[in-house]
């Protein structure tokens, strides 16, 4: 239905580091797949809690 009236639906942009699709975590602003946020979550201040 949306796509009849032109909208985007889906992975239209990628991760912002590594350009991957998939996965992508896109809460706070931060356009990054679950790859990369595991490499670079403790620089940006994200705490893993176990």
């Amino acid at each position: 239905m949306a796509r009849d009236h032109g909208e985007y639906m889906g992975r239209t942009i990628g991760c912002r580091r590594c350009g991957r699709r998939r996965g992508m975590i896109r809460r706070h602003g931060l356009r990054l797949c679950r790859q990369c946020f595991r490499d670079v979550g403790n620089e940006i201040g994200f705490k893993k809690m176990n």
